[in-house]
């Protein structure tokens, strides 16, 4: 074997894309806007991502020895996010972006775009909240606008929790939020922040 193809295969296995590339000429494109609504300060620091996973590993990726399962092959691929407001990010997205080829001597390796995410902090500082959120491929083409909840004390950081002043929170605490905001405790239904995603097919 190979030291460019273990190195590859080493990749895959700890999520990475390996020997795949990206399309040289992508055509499906959709225009994604992120919007933000009710937070108690602005984000500075704003990141997209856009996930392709490939469909038939069986068929083209490295087979593992020890199971004889296939290595499944992702990619995590910069979604820019253009600023048009404090409370309004847009960002185009290709669902072609990977280039489907033989990367491993098994057959052709086919890609498909399977969702969208976004990382916010306030500044972009080690110790403050990440603030996540993903949508699934079908939703986001579908032109449904997905919407998800985070309380706005967990912003720029997460602070002590009320009633276990011993309990500390960890610096970069990833708050996911909830769909449903009646998850969240009477407390705090008046104290909640959204954070929405939605896309729309343009040419590229």
């Amino acid at each position: 074997m190979s030291r460019d193809l273990s190195n590859a295969e080493a990749d895959v296995a700890a999520g990475g894309r390996g020997l795949a590339t990206l399309n040289p000429a992508p055509v499906k494109a959709y225009q994604v806007t992120l919007r933000i609504h009710g937070a108690p300060g602005t984000f500075k620091h704003v990141r997209g991502t856009a996930q392709y996973d490939v469909v038939n590993e069986d068929q083209c990726g490295h087979i593992e020895p020890a199971t004889g399962t296939a290595s499944r092959i992702t990619s995590q691929e910069p979604l820019e996010l253009t600023r048009i407001s404090d409370e309004e990010y847009q960002g185009t997205l290709y669902l072609d972006r990977m280039q489907d080829q033989d990367y491993y001597g098994r057959g052709i390796c086919r890609w498909e775009f399977t969702g969208a995410g976004a990382l916010l902090k306030a500044t972009g500082a080690q110790e403050e909240t990440r603030f996540l959120t993903f949508v699934d491929a079908s939703e986001l083409v579908a032109g449904k606008t997905y919407t998800r909840y985070y309380p706005q004390d967990d912003f720029p950081r997460v602070g002590p929790i009320e009633g276990h002043p011993d309990l500390s929170v960890p610096d970069d605490f990833a708050s996911r939020g909830e769909v449903d905001p009646h998850k969240f405790t009477s407390q705090l239904q008046d104290r909640l922040f959204s954070i929405s995603v939605s896309a729309v097919e343009v040419q590229p």
